[in-house]
């Protein structure tokens, strides 16, 4: 059997402060929003701070390049009708397909972000297809996505009284070898991850891959190809003795006695089929609602401001100039940083 220190695979996760490195970080996320608002591309839904944030980390703070992720997200949001799916999508095969893909949110890590796991070493493929199909699949994996922005976030955040937009994840991948790897796993994964990384970019915190075998490996090498060095920062591949890394993220309380923790969620059939969380409590859910009025006042404000924008257009001028230039100022302050940055590399 190989030695642990062979199976396990570290990379440390370089891009953990890179928030805090940029320059002018809540100014950049001002001059984003300006930005967009001035080009007429600022939605009522979905233009806010942590969304905007999210799109400039995505693209290291280039406005540019943050602009036309973030136009090609709104895009996809219309074309593949996604708060259709949201509201809509029924996923009535749900306990069946978890039966053979065995997944779900289960409690929250020691940071209060939510917990999310994989048990791909137990995945029956062919059952999964028969009970579903990847188009039906990829639209819950939306419905999940939206849930997660909309509700598990704003509910973490509540509970641990400070802002949380990321997802620790494990993947359990005991027995999982290139012959996994089939036609049908390729087609599901990669879809996935297009939406992921290019719709709901920067929501990974932090990825443990535990029971990785030197099968597994080999996979790995074709996986991380797809996979860009944002995320690969991220991630954590371990052996067969992962625990000790996972307890240092995790309560016990908080992991499933099948990844060595003490949770069984047995009123619920299992921890995978519970999503326990601070998302299903009452209270915070009530707490949740509550910003929906200032935003649906917000967006009938932005409404009107539009509406009247020819009549001001005088008295916005002075706005608009001054915004410009700081746009100008700060995309000189990123590049100057980058190619700082480029010379201590």
């Amino acid at each position: 059997m190989m030695q642990e220190t062979d199976r396990d695979i570290h990379i440390s996760d370089g891009t953990m402060n890179k928030e805090e490195q940029s320059p002018n970080n809540e100014e950049m996320v001002e001059a984003f929003r300006n930005l967009l608002l001035l080009h007429g591309h600022l939605p009522d839904k979905h233009g806010d701070h942590n969304t905007l944030r999210r799109f400039l980390k995505m693209r290291d703070f280039d406005l540019e390049k943050s602009k036309e992720a973030f136009l090609n997200y709104m895009k996809w949001r219309v074309d593949y009708k996604v708060d259709l799916i949201s509201q809509k999508f029924k996923f009535e095969e749900y306990g069946e397909v978890k039966k053979h893909y065995p997944h779900g949110f289960h409690k929250v890590d020691k940071t209060g972000r939510p917990i999310y796991i994989e048990r791909l070493g137990m995945t029956d493929l062919n059952a999964f297809l028969k009970a579903t199909t990847i188009e039906r699949y990829v639209n819950y994996h939306i419905k999940e996505q939206e849930k997660t922005m909309s509700l598990r976030y704003p509910a973490c955040s509540i509970a641990s009284d400070k802002h949380v937009s990321s997802t620790t994840t494990i993947l359990d991948v005991s027995g999982v070898g290139m012959s996994n790897f089939s036609k049908p796993a390729r087609s599901l994964f990669m879809e996935i991850q297009k939406i992921d990384s290019n719709y709901y970019p920067e929501t990974l915190h932090r990825l443990f891959v535990v029971n990785a075998s030197s099968g597994f490996r080999m996979l790995w090498l074709a996986l991380k190809t797809f996979l860009d060095a944002r995320t690969l920062a991220k991630v954590q591949v371990l052996g067969p003795n992962y625990l000790g890394e996972l307890l240092e993220a995790i309560e016990p309380s908080n992991l499933p006695t099948f990844l060595g923790g003490n949770c069984t969620c047995s009123d619920h059939g299992g921890c995978l089929f519970s999503d326990e969380g601070p998302w299903n409590d009452p209270g915070i859910k009530e707490k949740i609602e509550e910003p929906s009025t200032i935003e649906d006042a917000h967006s009938e404000t932005m409404d009107k401001v539009s509406e009247n924008a020819p009549a001001n257009q005088k008295e916005s001028l002075g706005e608009v100039m001054i915004t410009m230039e700081k746009y100008a100022a700060l995309k000189t302050a990123v590049k100057d940083s980058q190619k700082v940055k480029s010379r201590i590399i």
